[in-house]
């Protein structure tokens, strides 16, 4: 009798899609001018975010919808 393999347990995804960070919630920022905003931070945080997901588009073709 031939068995068919059994498929390996499906583990955690090798290469995920990246998540864009959480924005600063409403009452985050001070609106006092502070020389490091969280406004700023998740500036710096989202052009990361868009550099990684460019990255991850170029090695997911088949992703772009």
């Amino acid at each position: 009798m031939n068995e068919l393999p059994v498929p390996a347990a499906a583990g955690p995804d090798p290469d995920p899609r990246p998540q864009p960070p959480e924005a600063p919630g409403p009452n985050e920022c001070c609106e006092s001018g502070c020389p490091i905003c969280v406004m700023d931070l998740y500036a710096d945080e989202m052009a990361a975010y868009r550099q990684r997901l460019a990255e991850w588009t170029a090695r997911h073709p088949e992703a772009q919808a």
